[in-house]
């Protein structure tokens, strides 16, 4: 067994596959165009992968087997729900039983998921203002990580 040949626990080889595994996952979701293959063995000598294993991601990277690599992938059932379509208006209500609500505007938004579920709900102005601010946050976030990614993507 490799674990007891490399005097690992077998918690510390489920670690390491896992990472393998990871690792792998995210090169493959790189466009071939995108990611070179020098840059990639820079990046995994920055994260103190040993030569030879180097030697080893690249091929499976790089190889002539991407294609069925990334068709696994792609097949995985373990994907969350896209969403497939966005719609939203701002309403506001003229006349309603609540006099506090009368002329209160409010945005209605409704969500259609890839699972087929379409969800609708109502938001005050101030909620959407601030999940507004929250994904404009989130966006920035995402991009000062992209900047500082380990694997970099160049076009």
């Amino acid at each position: 067994m490799v674990a007891e040949s490399a005097h690992l626990s077998e918690e510390q080889l489920a670690v390491l596959l896992s990472g393998m595994y990871s690792l792998l996952c995210a090169a493959l979701r790189i466009p071939p165009s995108s990611l070179k293959q020098e840059v990639f063995k820079e990046d995994l000598k920055l994260l103190r992968i040993p030569e030879e294993f180097i030697a080893d991601f690249a091929k499976v990277i790089f190889g002539n087997r991407r294609p069925l690599l990334e068709a696994a992938l792609q097949k995985q059932g373990n994907q969350l729900p896209r969403m497939e379509d966005f719609k939203w208006r701002v309403e506001v209500a003229i006349s309603t039983s609540s006099l506090a609500r009368a002329l209160q505007p409010s945005i209605l938004m409704q969500l259609q998921i890839s699972d087929g579920s379409t969800h609708r709900f109502e938001v005050p102005v101030a909620k959407f203002q601030e999940l507004r601010y929250n994904i404009a946050l989130i966006l920035k976030e995402m991009n000062d990580l992209e900047k500082r990614s380990i694997l970099k993507i160049q076009d």
